[in-house]
């Protein structure tokens, strides 16, 4: 699965390749998906490689090659990029609640009509670790009975990593956030860096800078300037399958 903004850039240059015959610049790469940098460019394309969507080719400059696109972008892989908005985005943290984690939720299954269920999207996968790309695409939905996320506007997230497991959050567990640009200290949030990248982390506020916690030793705290992390929504539930 591909975040939005790799989504973006393998449209991007696999549209200029079959224009051009030359993959664009790192400098064109970035205006067109808007970022700050050049190292966000790095990360995606690192990131793609890894994925085995693309590959860079030793000794020439500028030399990257579309090995393959995923199904969702056969019949749009030609669309150009523009500058694409934001929508929901993953953080990982840890609550105020994070000495007693979320009980896991059992399958819905069993509880009532289908009818008395919420449906809500899934957003992706979220890495419990460095931050990623803000992650934009409904991939499916859950359905969760009123009780267990109670109001508001409500998204998942799938957890790979384990940044947040002294916080009871594992590798593999589905995330229930609910929908909020405010944090109160200590709660687990999904933050927006830099409008770039998101991460799952426990909020701390320090004057005039933001500190995102991890609930690993094994990861460090990150500080940034208040202006430069927005809330997306708040921890609320915690979805563990057993095989």
């Amino acid at each position: 699965m591909l975040t939005r903004k790799q989504h973006d850039l393998l449209v991007f240059i696999n549209g200029r390749l079959k224009e051009t015959g030359v993959p664009p610049s790192f400098d064109e790469m970035k205006d067109a998906l808007d970022l700050r940098s050049k190292s966000g460019i790095h990360r995606l394309i690192t990131a793609l490689e890894e994925r085995g969507f693309i590959r860079r080719l030793p000794n020439r400059a500028r030399a990257l090659e579309v090995l393959r696109l995923p199904e969702s972008m056969q019949a749009a892989s030609t669309a150009p990029v523009g500058r694409p908005g934001f929508r929901p985005s993953v953080i990982e943290g840890r609550g105020a609640t994070a000495q007693k984690p979320a009980e896991p939720a059992r399958s819905p299954q069993g509880r009532g009509s289908s009818d008395a269920m919420i449906s809500i999207p899934v957003m992706g996968r979220i890495a419990a670790g460095v931050p990623i790309s803000a992650i934009q695409h409904n991939t499916h939905s859950l359905s969760l009975p009123p009780d267990m996320i109670g109001s508001g506007e409500h998204y998942a997230l799938e957890v790979k990593g384990d940044s947040m497991v002294e916080a009871g959050i594992l590798d593999g567990d589905t995330v229930v956030i609910r929908r909020s640009d405010t944090a109160a200290p200590g709660e687990i949030v999904v933050a927006l860096v830099d409008d770039e990248e998101a991460t799952l982390k426990r909020f701390r506020r320090r004057g005039d800078t933001i500190a995102l916690e991890a609930a690993n030793p094994a990861y460090e705290t990150r500080i940034f300037g208040a202006d430069r992390v927005k809330v997306q929504g708040k921890l609320v539930g915690l979805i563990r399958r057993y095989s």
